[in-house]
Parts: C-alpha cells; sequence; structure tokens
C-alpha cells in the first residue's frame, strides 16, 4: 500500500486543482495554482506545465515540493510534501500525457501540444488539512450549506469590478 490513500485520490481526482508551494533561488516561497494535478499511482501525484516556467525553475533547483488540495465548499483536504521530478519528453512523459485523455486520470484534459512538461511528485509525508470552523463543533453538513449559500449569493451578484451599462 502506497503513501496514498483512496479518500486523498478521490479528492484529489474530485477537485483537479492543487496549490503547488516551491521555493525561490533567493528563500522566498512560490505558490501557484496547478488545475492539471491529478493521481497518477498510489504514491505520486502529477501536473502538466502548461503555464508554469516559474514552478518548474524552481524545481530543477529545489525538487522540494508541497501540494495542497482542498475541498472548498467542505473546507477539508490534504497536505502533501515530496520530491519532484520533470518530464519533458521521452516514454513516461507521452505516456501521462495521452493518459490524461483518459477517465483514469480523473479530469480528462487534451494536453498534446499543450504542456512543456509534467512534474511527477513522490509523496513522502500526506497530512490531513481541516479549517478551524470544525473546532467550533460545526458538523460537515452545516459547512458546506453556509458555503454554497455564500456562493449561491455571490453569483446573483454584480461583481465589484463590472460597470452598469
Amino acid at each position: 500500500m502506497g503513501v496514498l490513500t483512496e479518500d486523498m485520490k478521490d479528492l484529489v481526482r474530485e477537485q483537479s486543482l492543487g496549490f503547488v508551494a516551491t521555493v525561490c533561488p533567493d528563500g522566498t516561497p512560490n505558490l501557484s495554482p496547478k488545475g492539471t494535478t491529478t493521481v497518477w499511482d498510489d504514491d505520486h501525484l502529477v501536473f502538466a506545465d502548461i503555464a508554469s516556467p516559474g514552478t518548474v525553475e524552481n524545481l530543477r533547483a529545489n525538487p522540494s515540493v508541497e501540494v495542497n488540495v482542498v475541498d472548498p465548499i467542505l473546507r477539508k483536504g490534504y497536505r502533501f510534501k515530496g520530491t519532484a521530478t520533470i518530464h519533458a519528453e521521452g516514454e513516461l512523459f507521452e505516456r501521462v500525457i495521452a493518459w490524461y485523455g483518459t477517465p483514469d486520470a480523473g479530469i480528462q484534459r487534451d494536453l498534446p501540444g499543450r504542456a512543456r512538461a509534467i512534474v511527477l511528485i513522490r509523496v513522502e509525508k500526506a497530512e490531513e488539512l481541516v479549517s478551524p470552523v470544525y473546532s467550533w463543533g460545526q458538523t460537515e453538513e452545516e459547512v458546506s450549506a453556509w458555503w454554497l449559500r455564500y456562493w449561491e449569493e455571490r453569483r446573483t451578484e454584480a461583481p465589484p469590478h463590472s460597470t452598469q451599462l
């Protein structure tokens, strides 16, 4: 059995948005959302480099990485720490790019010609992330209902940057 549990794999595949933290050459953090984040196998996550030059360059210099994937409605998720490898060509690159177009990937994306590389992350440690709202005694149903109402109200309001014609 690998590091990734079935619950972790289900959440990552369902959300497909991972926030990837790397270290810049000057030691400062870099955080970047990756909409192609998914599970490769029991020990690896993967994302495609579509528009990630800073993230990839940081990983070339320092392969340490953390990926956070959170359900924005339940306010629960996971933190994955590990080591990344970058694959811009070769058999693994081609296999992963083709795999993204299948249901097994969890997300179906047409990546041939769009991805410059794939980043394979060997997960060495995984921890649960839980919002502090749960420490106040709220249930998942209450938290979910609150956020669903919040987003529904926001959807019906005009965005603050819009103008009335």
